[in-house]
């Protein structure tokens, strides 16, 4: 199996809309109400909305591909473009997204090191990201990796005010 991550293009946001879109309401949409799901996925993935974040110099998006096959993504964030300051010097994973049908094939492991990889290369000394408290798949992953529990914070889906989990892993040398 041959992994590659690349940076995506501004001229790739529908590729990644469609993208966001049907991995989000994979993972979400049997826990949640089709009127919350399709209130979150109209506001988040607007394409205007992932233009502007593409352009945006503190954010980085890369699209992960398994033996070519477009099989996820990752978008990280600093300064300004973090959703919340949980510590100085630090970089967001704001979205790690691996296709389900590709699952165990260590492709998050990929992004994961890549999003560890951007840190040190912005110079930041921790890696942070919030987890949804019921995704208990994501919980055990994030926690192999080293992540620990260091706050919470509401997440709005729709009108249901939901718990994530902040979690924040120290980059050690």
């Amino acid at each position: 199996m041959a992994i590659s991550i690349v940076p995506i293009q501004l001229d790739e946001a529908e590729i990644l809309q469609a993208l966001s879109i049907r991995i989000f309401t994979e993972t979400f949409s049997a826990q949640n109400t089709p009127e919350n799901m399709t209130a979150y996925l109209t506001e988040a993935y607007q394409l205007e909305k992932l233009q502007n974040e593409l352009q945006n110099p503190n954010s980085s998006f890369f699209f992960i591909y398994s033996d070519q096959v477009l099989a996820g993504y990752l978008k990280v964030n600093i300064n300004e473009a973090q959703t919340e300051t949980i510590a100085d010097n630090a970089l967001e994973i704001e979205r790690i997204y691996v296709d389900h049908a590709l699952n165990g094939q260590g492709l998050g492991q990929a992004l994961m090191k890549k999003a560890e990889e951007v840190a040190r290369e912005k110079g930041r000394e921790a890696i942070w990201l919030g987890v949804w408290e019921k995704n208990t798949r994501a919980l055990a992953f994030y926690q192999k990796q080293g992540f620990r529990q260091v706050s919470t914070h509401s997440f709005l889906m729709g009108d249901d005010e939901q718990t994530d989990l902040i979690m924040k892993k120290e980059l050690g040398e």
